[in-house]
């Protein structure tokens, strides 16, 4: 199908658990974290589990229909139901597959959900012996290229692309160590993260060592854990008023292997550089946006190595100038971009079936400006990399469905209180994250000026960080309040005490009371007023 007679996908909820220790919680099987994942992606949704028409579901280990066996406890509705295994970018391939269900005009409403319940230590084959292994490949060049010595497997992989990214641009051992402590300080503002804990510099160098610049430290965990998204489709998300809080998918892209995986003797192209560069090279030319553009990033840190090299591949900075990019500190809060905020694989932990869906729940919590203390600044653009080795890359970029205005006027001639709107706006712009954990809801107000003259605005106090704007006719809000345009003033300005004005009817409220009752929250912001009335 051309692309132009695709549709637009939107992310509408998410949902995840805490990734865990294998084995730390007793009632954690595959059912139960995902029924906890998807539940509260439902929640974030304001959808039904029978709203869902297809399910894709992502896990490594695991029987056949684990999915259906995850999702008949939350209702047996007959939808289909897929399993996707694509090693560590399972979550991703999941996602990408309901995208296209989406996309594609076959269903309005997908499910995409990813888990993995693993066992502890270092990652092993299922240990079939009457068959070829998948990965005899990637072996067979890496011992060609390095050779193979006693250290866990994916870490020599992913090592050796990091002796080869020193080798080749005179990067240091502290760079990948420098990406190990910026992950381990993100994720201690993470709840979800399954390490909580922040290292300094020397105690990531010195931690154990691995294979090559690795360290303990820079390895991620083996980890339980489930993470789910719900995709609609415009439509749906239009009809059941689902927009304001939507994240669009504005693209994804899959790479497989390529020649060069093992054509060159390439430590780095064994591990999926020419996969990521060349799905992100697809990923941006047909989007239209730049790398610069992006603002944060969730990507695939198995091992600090390969997050060194995914900078360069993502076209985050030139080539062979990761190193400059670390240094600068380009990488996290004040820098060009932020990545992995969430704490990444190394900290928030890698339950390979979820991971995917995982990095996008965080790109859609920041978005959105959900993220609490992780919140990336002014974030407009987020960009994902997912990547498994066998092998597939998944990228993708996310934007919110309804930009914010933020910059727009709310003021409406011949009306004083347009001042205090300009205040209200200014005050959730710059600290709208906790005003709408105080407030959390949408105010219609109606006011009444000289001459007839009629105003109306939106306040909302609870969507994407908040914002004000001049109403549309026929909009609504959770509750409406009514008042003359000099009344508001008076009343935001202290002169007028709002039961007063209330209990003389000159303030009329339709709707959720409890929420007027947060009213002070909003205009104890424009209090500046005073000065000027």
């Amino acid at each position: 199908m051309a692309n132009n007679l695709l549709r637009k996908v939107y992310v509408i909820g998410v949902g995840m658990t805490k990734f865990e220790k294998p084995g730390r919680r007793s009632d954690f099987d595959y059912p139960d974290m995902v029924a906890e994942a998807v539940t509260n992606a439902l929640n974030d949704g304001k959808v039904a589990y029978q709203q869902i028409q297809q399910a894709v579901v992502g896990y490594v280990d695991g029987e056949s229909c684990c999915g259906q066996r995850a999702l008949y406890p939350l209702g047996m509705s007959g939808i289909p139901i897929y399993n996707v295994n694509n090693n560590c970018s399972t979550g991703s391939s999941a996602l990408l597959l309901a995208q296209q269900l989406v996309a594609g005009g076959v269903a309005d409403c997908v499910l995409a959900v990813g888990f993995e319940k693993m066992k502890r230590g270092s990652l092993t084959g299922k240990g079939y012996d009457d068959r070829v292994n998948p990965m005899d490949r990637h072996v067979g060049a890496l011992a060609e290229n390095v050779g193979i010595e006693p250290a866990p497997i994916a870490a020599q992989w992913f090592g050796a692309a990091g002796l080869e990214h020193m080798k080749k641009y005179g990067t240091k051992e502290v760079h990948m160590a420098k990406i190990a402590y910026k992950n381990h300080k993100h994720s201690v503002n993470n709840p979800k993260s399954q390490f909580r804990d922040e290292y300094t510099l020397e105690q990531i160098l010195a931690s154990p060592p691995v294979y090559g610049p690795l360290t303990k430290l820079q390895c991620c965990p083996t980890s339980d854990g489930s993470a789910a998204a719900i995709l609609v489709s415009e439509a749906f998300a239009i009809k059941h008023g689902l927009l304001d809080r939507a994240v669009e998918i504005l693209g994804m892209e899959m790479t497989t292997d390529l020649s060069s995986t093992f054509g060159e003797n390439s430590s780095m192209k064994l591990v999926g550089y020419d996969m990521t560069k060349t799905a992100a090279q697809k990923l941006f030319a047909k989007t239209g946006v730049k790398p610069t553009d992006v603002q944060v990033v969730e990507l695939h840190d198995c091992f600090s190595a390969n997050e060194l090299i995914t900078y360069e591949a993502l076209g985050l900075c030139p080539e062979g100038k990761a190193g400059d990019m670390i240094d600068k500190g380009d990488n996290t809060y004040g820098g060009k971009y932020v990545v992995n905020p969430s704490g990444g694989l190394i900290s928030k932990g890698h339950p390979l079936g979820a991971t995917g869906i995982a990095q996008c729940a965080e790109l859609t919590w920041q978005l959105r400006g959900e993220a609490d203390k992780r919140q990336v600044p002014n974030c407009k653009l987020a960009l994902q990399h997912n990547i498994g080795l066998g092998g597939a890359v998944v990228v993708a970029l996310y934007k919110m469905a309804v930009e914010k205005q933020a910059s727009a006027s709310v003021r409406i001639d011949g009306f004083k209180s347009s001042e205090v709107f300009e205040l209200i706006k200014s005050a959730l712009a710059s600290n709208g994250e906790e005003l709408t954990k105080k407030v959390g809801g949408v105010f219609l107000f109606k006011l009444a000026g000289d001459g007839g003259k009629q105003g109306s605005w939106i306040v909302d106090a609870k969507n994407n960080g908040g914002s004000v704007r001049i109403a549309k006719d026929g909009e609504k809000g959770d509750v409406t309040i009514s008042l003359k345009d000099d009344d508001f003033t008076q009343l935001v300005s202290g002169k007028l005490a709002a039961q007063q004005a209330y209990f003389q009817g000159k303030l009329k409220v339709q709707g959720n009371m409890g929420l007027a009752m947060k009213l002070q929250e909003l205009t104890k912001n424009a209090q500046p007023l005073k000065a000027k009335l």
